[in-house]
């Protein structure tokens, strides 16, 4: 066999595409396909890498007249290769296929729906996500949800958004155990204009436990005070958040 038949012989063995196997070692897919045809041969790092990757030795690589190859290591290990996991849809929007499952360290999902450790889609969804809508232990998204998550709309464990919740939630609107914010909802909320919890502290603090206002403090909402609370909010809140002092009036 010559170099070539072996290099594409191996990398079949292993469930390598050419491009993936261009992707490691940092070549072109053509530097690969020319590899494998004998019409080039890999420089001297590159060959090193490649007996490395696929676990032979570089006498089997280099010797025509052996067709089996010799491990490097010939102890039993776990062969990381052996982890990866990637399919793809033939579909594609805009060059992005429409899902992409890619598994293996090192690697990233990319698709309109993205799976991997890694992944970046308009829907993602791994350990490390990036996406419109991203679930991962870190996600980011415009909605994410995550052990860490921030986006427009996060929520986990630890979140940061313009809307949070959260164990502990940072955001213009934050609901959570701790929660800290423009407007806070929480067992500690801590708000700039208006905290409800039960211990609260803002400008309108509502309190079962505790509350600490500047401009007003109750220990709950009642019939009685609902209209000055409103009226509070409508003085002090300024027009950038007038949006989201709206939104909090519907629920007081």
């Amino acid at each position: 066999m010559t170099l070539g038949e072996k290099l594409a012989k191996l990398r079949k063995e292993n469930n390598y595409t050419q491009e993936q196997l261009a992707d490691i070692l940092g070549v072109s897919r053509q530097s690969v396909s020319k590899w494998e045809s004998d019409l080039a041969y890999p420089e001297t790092d590159k060959l090193i890498k490649l007996g490395e990757l696929y676990d032979c030795s570089m006498d089997y690589l280099l010797k025509d007249q052996m067709d089996t190859p010799e491990p490097l290591n010939p102890q039993p290990q776990l062969r990381l290769k052996s982890l990866y996991y990637e399919k793809k849809s033939k579909r594609t929007v805009h060059g992005l296929p429409l899902w992409h499952i890619n598994i293996g360290l090192g690697r990233t999902a990319k698709g309109i729906f993205a799976i991997g450790l890694c992944a970046k889609g308009i829907v993602s969804i791994g350990l490390f996500s990036l996406g419109v809508l991203s679930l991962g232990c870190l996600s980011l998204g415009l909605f994410a949800l995550g052990t860490v998550a921030l986006g427009i709309i996060a929520a986990g464990s630890v979140s940061v958004g313009v809307i949070a919740f959260g164990a502990i939630c940072v955001g213009l609107l934050a609901v959570g155990a701790l929660s800290i914010g423009q407007f806070s909802v929480g067992a500690l909320a801590i708000g700039n204009y208006l905290a409800i919890g039960n211990q609260a502290r803002a400008a309108i603090a509502i309190g079962k436990s505790e509350a600490i206002g500047t401009l007003f403090q109750a220990a709950e909402i009642t019939e009685g005070n609902r209209a000055e609370i409103a009226f509070l909010l409508d003085e002090h809140v300024p027009a950038i958040f007038a949006w989201l002092k709206e939104l909090v009036k519907v629920f007081l």
